[in-house]
């Protein structure tokens, strides 16, 4: 079941790097009491992901967090090293939490897993971008497979 508009976000437990190396995140403290805009790609280092998706949200950042969003969060189906060292070659800083859904057990909650074994990926999360107040799905922006279009930075800005 795919997470719709008013829906809670489920519990779950994602990781981010740290110097000290990985560390989780819970997603009930993620969302508390805070507005976020969790995007998700298929895959750091992707040709899309690299080029378009994260970048976008690298360039937007301030402008969404103008609209009173408090966090930004990118999510793959990817380990904790990938998503920090992602994160470090593209120059995120402080605008992006990269978060590491190492088995997609969060992306399978979410009803918002994908299977990519066909091209040699496994099973991996779906492109999409949430805006979440206090832990309740506001919009839900999923794109069709192989899209682009309404998980960007620039539609989630223009919806926010």
């Amino acid at each position: 079941m795919t997470i719709k508009a008013g829906e809670r976000m489920p519990s779950g437990t994602l990781k981010t790097m740290t110097a000290e190396g990985p560390k989780d995140v819970s997603t009930d403290e993620l969302f508390k009491g805070k507005k976020v805009v969790l995007f998700s790609v298929p895959g750091a280092f992707t040709p899309t992901c690299s080029a378009k998706h994260l970048p976008g949200f690298v360039e937007h950042a301030n402008a969404i967090k103008a609209k009173g969003v408090n966090t930004i969060a990118c999510m793959a189906v990817n380990d904790a090293f990938v998503m920090g060292a992602w994160g470090k070659a593209s120059n995120v800083g402080d605008k992006i939490v990269m978060l590491a859904d190492g088995n997609g057990d969060y992306a399978k909650a979410l009803g918002l897993e994908t299977d990519l074994r066909a091209v040699g990926l496994g099973m991996r999360g779906q492109r999409f971008a949430l805006i979440v107040d206090n832990g309740v799905v506001k919009d839900a922006f999923v794109e069709a497979p192989k899209d682009f279009k309404v998980s960007s930075a620039e539609y989630v800005l223009s919806k926010l």
